[in-house]
């Protein structure tokens, strides 16, 4: 059966200690200014009526405070103090209030106080609402039926609102325990979206890359013989893309990477240009709002990687407005599991979401593959 945690477990949790700490002492010490009370009518008595209170008041106290020592050395979290020790501990301190009645009088029932709190801190709470009802009954039975107490309500309410106060200190902990776990679970989704979102820009980056790279250095091994200046310069190509490619990558690992649209489309015109595919592209993006250009370069990262990589087209065009941009191509067009659903898609999808934009992925007109995004819808 799940019970509910003490005041200590919760404590033990928050804190991954044992017990209370250093300040927990002075806490826990500073209420044995209440004893004041049943001390000065032992001081009152003779002999050895005196001393047998005295010992029995001093060994209360040192079982109040050594409770804290206790938890703190043993512990109550995981299973450091079963529960029968603790009920032990309890009976052991009531046995020592009922010592000193002989001297105390009824200023014993001072000390039925602190027994309530530390069993609100000790036991499971049902188990301690329990024993807190059986101190307070037994505290206001006790004043109407032993000779010369009187019954003034006073130890009842003291009983109870070191409970109340007790309870409202497991409430109010558990609360921030909870909280603190959701925050924790929020840090962790936090790092994992954060590992995502990086994956995702690492695959982009190099996707692009490395499909110019191979489209650019096939062309070379081809034109080796053919024509050799020609050759040159495309190896000179590939190893200026290779850099380009390192410095995006340390830019993404240090998170100030950010796409240019203009850039963008320079690349792009390269890239087909390599893999012998006409482009039909804009020369100008001064019509696209600044809001909306870095969406709009990875569009043309993404869409001519895929043109270069998958169509087997022959030509590509790009559309570009102020709100909307498309990529086409006269090749094979979108097949089932292709194109449509690769990392690189799902990753413009999801910066589109965060843009507002709508993602478009289908046939061209005359046939062909077709990518736009559109803002604002």
């Amino acid at each position: 059966m799940k019970t509910s945690p003490t005041l200590m477990e919760e404590l033990a949790e928050r804190t991954g200690r044992p017990g209370p700490g250093r300040w927990g002492w002075l806490a826990a010490g500073v209420w044995l200014f209440y004893l004041s009370q049943p001390f000065e009518a032992i001081m009152r008595q003779q002999g050895a009526l005196r001393i047998g209170g005295l010992v029995a008041l001093l060994l209360f106290a040192l079982s109040y405070v050594g409770f804290f020592g206790w938890i703190r050395w043993v512990g109550l979290a995981g299973g450091g103090m079963p529960t029968w020790q603790r009920l032990l501990y309890l009976g052991l301190m009531l046995a020592l209030c009922l010592l000193m009645v002989p001297a105390a009088g009824q200023q014993a029932l001072t000390c039925l106080v602190y027994i309530a709190a530390v069993a609100m801190m000790a036991v499971d709470l049902r188990i301690a609402i329990a024993l807190v009802a059986l101190l307070l009954g037994g505290a206001e039975l006790s004043m109407r039926v032993v000779p010369g107490w009187s019954d003034d309500g006073s130890y009842g309410f003291a009983i109870f609102l070191a409970a109340l106060a007790v309870f409202g200190m497991r409430r109010a902990i558990q609360r921030s325990i909870e909280l603190n776990a959701a925050r924790k679970d929020m840090a962790e989704l936090a790092v994992q979206e954060e590992r995502n979102r990086f994956a995702r820009d690492l695959h982009d980056i190099l996707g692009h890359s490395l499909t110019v790279i191979t489209v650019k250095a096939e062309l070379a091994g081809k034109l080796i013989a053919a024509n050799p200046d020609r050759a040159a310069a495309e190896v000179a190509d590939v190893e200026s893309l290779a850099r380009a490619a390192l410095a995006d990558v340390r830019a993404a690992v240090a998170g100030y990477r950010e796409l240019s649209l203009a850039g963008e489309l320079v690349s792009a015109s390269a890239a087909l240009q390599a893999a012998e595919i006409k482009a039909d592209l804009p020369t100008t993006v001064d019509e696209v709002p600044e809001a909306n250009r870095e969406l709009f370069a990875w569009v043309v990262r993404e869409g001519v990687t895929n043109v270069v990589r998958h169509s087997g087209a022959k030509r590509c065009t790009i559309r570009i407005t102020a709100m909307r941009i498309e990529v086409l191509d006269d090749g094979k067009g979108p097949t089932p599991g292709g194109t449509t659903s690769g990392h690189g898609l799902v990753g413009l999808r999801e910066r589109a979401d965060e843009a507002g934009a709508a993602v478009q992925i289908g046939e061209a007109p005359g046939g062909g593959f077709r990518l736009a995004v559109e803002v604002g819808r």
